[in-house]
Order: C-alpha cells, then sequence, then structure tokens
C-alpha cells in the first residue's frame, strides 16, 4: 500500500487520509468513511482493501472487487467510491444494511491460468473478514463468482452470494438486470406516459452478466435494442438467443444509434461530458443502466437535466443484485427477493416526483433521499434499550 503519511516522487499519495475522512478544503468534517482496513498475506499474494463507509443502517453489504489496478492508490479509491455508493444504494433500497465494498489487487484468472486467484488467497481474505465479526459482509463483484464466494465461506460467517447448493441465491445478476428493467419502465413512464419499452430503440453497452439479461427483458418487452461489448463472446452469447439484435462495433457507435434508452452495464464513468453531448445530438431521452458510479465527475448531472435527458440514477435502478443477495442473510426466498426488486421500478418514480417538485436532478433528489433515512434510522440509536449497553 502507498505510504498515506509522505508524498514523494516514489509515493504519490496527495490527500489520501482526508479522502478516508472525507476532510473538507475548509478543514470540515464531511462524509468520510468509518472504517478502511489493509489486508496482506504474503503466503498467499493476497492484497486487499476493505473499505465500511457507514453501518447507519446496520452490518455494511457489499461485493469484493477482484483487478488488476494500476496503482494501489487506484485501488484505495475504487474501494473508497464503491463503498460509499453501496450506502446510498442500501439505503433507497430499503435494507437494513449499511454501506461496504473491498478490492483485491491482482489478476481475476485462476492461479493455475496465468492469473492471482487460488484457494489459499480467497480463504485468507475470508479470515480478514471474519476478522470484523459481522461489521462487513461480502458478495460477488467485478472479478469474483459465486464459487469464489464458496471458498470465502469456508474461513467466514459473513459472506452472502453463494451457490443454491449452498443456501446461497446463485448469480446476483439475475434480479440486478430485473431492477435495472423496473427502472427503465419507469423511466418510460414518466417520458412517455407509458410503462413500456415496446417500440424503443435501447442501447446496451456492455453484454457481460447483467447486460445479458438485461437484453432479454427488453426483447420480449418489444424494444428494439442494439448492443457493443469488447468481448465477442460476450456479443456472441447475446446473438445466439436473440439473432434480431443489432450489434454495433463500440460505445461511440452505439451513442450515435439513434438511441431512444441508453444503457451503460460496463464499468463507471461511462457519463462525461463529450458523452451527454453526443447522446443529445442523437436524441435520446432517457439514461438507465446497470454500471456503478455512471457520473463521471459533480456537474453531469446537472447537464443531463438541463439537456431534458432523463438519468435514473444508477445506484437506484442497480440495486436488485444486492436486494438478492441480502435475502441470504435470513434464508434465501427467490419470489420475496423478487418482490423487493418489484418496488425498484415504484422508487424510480417516486424520485422523478421529488426531483420535478424541487426543481433538482434526479441524482441529487435520490441523494437526498438515502441520506434522510439513514440519518433517521441511526437516530434511534438515541433511544436506549433495556440491557443495551451504554454508548
Amino acid at each position: 500500500m502507498t505510504d498515506v503519511r509522505t508524498e514523494s516522487a516514489t509515493h504519490p499519495a496527495p490527500g489520501v487520509l482526508s479522502r478516508i475522512f472525507r476532510t473538507e478544503q475548509d478543514g470540515t468534517p464531511g462524509d468520510g468513511h468509518e472504517q478502511v482496513v489493509l489486508c496482506h498475506d504474503r503466503t498467499s499474494g493476497l492484497k486487499a482493501i476493505i473499505a465500511i463507509h457507514s453501518t447507519a443502517l446496520g452490518p455494511a453489504l457489499g461485493g469484493t472487487r477482484f483487478h488488476q489496478y494500476d496503482s494501489e492508490e487506484e485501488a484505495l479509491e475504487d474501494a473508497l467510491r464503491l463503498s460509499r455508493g453501496m450506502s446510498y444504494k442500501n439505503a433507497l433500497a430499503g435494507l437494513d444494511l449499511g454501506g461496504g465494498k473491498a478490492v483485491i489487487i491482482g489478476n481475476p484468472t485462476a492461479k493455475a491460468e496465468g492469473g492471482d486467484k487460488s484457494e489459499a488467497l480467497l480463504r485468507a481474505y475470508g479470515r480478514f473478514v471474519q476478522s470484523l465479526d459481522g461489521r462487513y459482509i461480502t458478495a460477488c463483484d467485478v472479478g469474483t463468482y459465486v464459487q469464489d464466494m464458496d471458498v470465502v465461506a469456508r474461513e467466514c460467517d459473513y459472506v452472502t452470494g453463494r451457490s443454491p447448493e449452498h443456501g446461497g441465491a446463485g448469480d446476483s445478476s439475475v434480479l440486478t438486470s430485473y431492477g435495472v428493467f423496473q427502472g427503465m419502465r419507469a423511466s418510460a413512464q414518466a417520458r412517455w406516459g407509458q410503462p413500456t419499452l415496446r417500440g424503443k430503440r435501447v442501447g446496451v453497452a456492455g453484454v457481460g452478466k447483467v447486460g445479458h439479461y438485461l437484453v432479454g427483458h427488453l426483447v420480449a418487452d418489444g424494444a428494439t435494442v442494439v448492443i457493443t461489448d469488447v468481448s465477442e463472446a460476450a456479443v456472441n452469447r447475446v446473438r445466439a438467443a436473440h439473432p434480431d439484435v443489432e450489434v454495433v462495433a463500440d460505445t461511440k457507435a452505439l451513442l450515435g444509434a439513434g438511441l431512444d434508452v441508453y444503457a451503460p452495464c460496463a464499468l463507471g464513468g461511462a457519463l462525461d461530458d463529450d458523452t451527454v453531448a453526443q447522446l443529445t445530438a442523437a436524441g435520446t431521452s432517457i439514461i438507465c443502466g446497470a454500471a456503478n458510479n455512471q457520473l463521471a465527475h459533480p456537474g453531469v448531472e446537472k447537464d443531463l437535466a438541463d439537456r431534458g435527458i432523463l438519468y435514473a440514477p444508477d445506484y437506484l435502478v442497480n440495486s436488485g443484485g444486492v436486494i438478492q443477495v441480502a435475502d441470504e442473510i435470513d434464508g434465501f426466498n427467490f419470489e420475496r427477493a423478487k418482490n423487493k426488486a418489484t418496488k425498484i421500478f415504484d422508487t424510480t418514480l417516486e424520485i422523478f416526483t421529488r426531483a420535478a417538485a424541487d426543481g433538482v436532478p434526479p441524482a441529487v433528489a435520490a441523494d437526498r433521499l438515502a441520506e434522510r433515512r439513514m440519518r433517521e434510522i441511526s437516530a434511534l440509536r438515541t433511544i436506549l434499550l433495556p440491557g443495551a449497553r451504554k454508548g
């Protein structure tokens, strides 16, 4: 890990501690993190960061990302950003869970195939999660899968996203895509007066686990679907299931494909100034996708609103996956979890209504609602219960 105490040519770490503690430039406290844990096991090669942003609503729940970062600093930034997003996502989803996220630094390919992932590494990671005694509950994310969580669980009690044979929910992308589809239906209701994508042209950027399922929902609803992905295998998989889907070479071509709805479903930062300008020129009306942290920088949400593009906040509509894995905590029931994910439709409409009433972009309205819930529910802890520990 980069030395957080100094800055030099070999240790470029400006403001790392201030980003963890979220100290504002004027020195006032900001919305910082409760706890950041650096995990290092020399034997297995594990290098991981667990970031707990908030336990205001309950234990922090969030997935484990396994990624070959360019630097440890970049890994830390990702953990901080993603864990904060989980606090807001879990709050809006109505879950009694806080926000956390973990990143494992390395090549997520199996060690036998030239990567860094191994049984020993995953079990070492599980022991670090166990050491937090339930403050953080992990799950799958980019680079980790159901079978990986089964290995982590051999050393840890605080694991969700496990396989059905081990009592888990299995692939969380099933309800992630379903929730995004509900958010898209709500967006269509708000923009065109009908909760359907029938007859609309929808572009999906990234057709991996979530994007693949989302295409299926859209085709079944009668949409014309255009896709792109850097993975030829992912594209071919969609083509095999849905031969009428149109394929374009890259995201630039997709943005100019005359879309009614754009669904970014790959990595974060998909919505920057250039992208917004291209979508405006192409006449796109709605942005609603599964990717996390879609807004490349503050101000993009206002630019979208000013240009008349309806943006469904990412952490609202992609919360179906966390709803699915959270349901494992009390013993998984798919229909119960799906019913909860269906409510993303109603919450999305509520956000649009609040945004219009307050004269703010939907992303701001969503933040306010999530922050209010975290503030009000955490305040209940001031009511002392009989037998409870003081403080």
